[in-house]
């Protein structure tokens, strides 16, 4: 199962980058439009903090600080950066998760997430699911803000 979601989480962080590298306009990742709140740079910043916390700073015991509020109040972050946090994200997975051993993986996660506590295996699937909701809007954002 770890094996499928290294994989997994590898193709769709390199499934963000060409989502961010496909807007023509490079201030069209910040945009917001009418009930849409969230810009796709917000959203890619969001998931790189998200996945820098829960598998990095806990899991992987980095000296990652996240900024949660910051991460849907920072406007204008040049593509490059956001495109080398997401390099930096995938680099920090690729070393974390291989690591992960079934002992650790069935422990329970060290945050309380809905009401009870899950094992670290369950939280990695959850997170994968939260990526890919992102994912997903930020997809449907570029397609809406590029006309």
């Amino acid at each position: 199962m770890l094996q499928s979601l290294i994989k997994l989480y590898d193709r769709d962080l390199q499934n963000l980058r060409k989502e961010i590298e496909a807007y023509e306009d490079e201030n069209d990742l910040w945009m917001i439009r009418g009930e849409i709140k969230n810009s796709a740079g917000n959203l890619c910043l969001h998931l790189m903090g998200n996945l820098n916390h829960y598998i990095g700073h806990q899991l992987g015991k980095t000296d990652y600080v996240r900024n949660r509020p910051l991460e849907f109040s920072d406007k204008n972050v040049p593509r490059a950066e956001v495109i080398a946090k997401i390099e930096a994200t995938r680099i920090m997975l690729k070393a974390i998760l291989p690591t992960l051993s079934d002992e650790i993986l069935a422990q329970n996660h060290t945050e309380e997430f809905y009401g009870g506590h899950d094992s670290n295996e369950y939280f990695l699937i959850h997170l994968f699911g939260h990526f890919n909701y992102h994912l997903g809007q930020i997809n449907y954002h570029r397609r809406l803000i590029s006309n």
